[in-house]
């Protein structure tokens, strides 16, 4: 039997700024741009989680949609939907919470609330353009 990737799509809005506090304004601004305005700006994520693995016998799921979805609510939507990454989560109090960095802390997060035979994978759009896959 081949393994099986099942995805669950979800969607959340959320504020950032790009900055390291290790570098003057001015290197701040050359090197994010836009992204580091001092007020923040907005992103509407959509959020592919994808967990990969065999078929159970009994129930035919790789993981049960249901269990899938309301662990993603709990644990990411919660967690992140509506906020300011940077000044109302803990995980970005200080990670630069980069497309990259936010993909690999949703990864952390789920990993430890799945069963370990299974495989996760993250796709994070931050615009219908540029989005990040992790592990990759």
């Amino acid at each position: 039997m081949n393994k099986l990737a099942l995805v669950r799509c979800e969607h959340f809005n959320a504020a950032h700024r790009l900055h390291n506090v290790n570098w003057s304004d001015e290197k701040n601004k050359e090197v994010f741009g836009k992204c580091n305005n001092p007020n923040y700006h907005g992103h509407n994520y959509e959020l592919e989680v994808k967990v990969i693995g065999f078929c159970n016998k009994d129930t035919g799921y790789v993981i049960d949609t249901k269990v899938l979805s309301d662990l993603i609510e709990e644990k990411v939507l919660d967690r992140f939907d509506h906020k300011n990454l940077n000044l109302d989560t803990k995980e970005f109090k200080t990670l630069n919470p980069t497309v990259e960095n936010i993909a690999i802390v949703i990864y952390d997060i789920l990993k430890t609330e799945i069963e370990p035979n299974l495989e996760l994978k993250i796709k994070l759009y931050e615009t219908p353009r540029n989005y990040v896959e992790y592990p990759y």
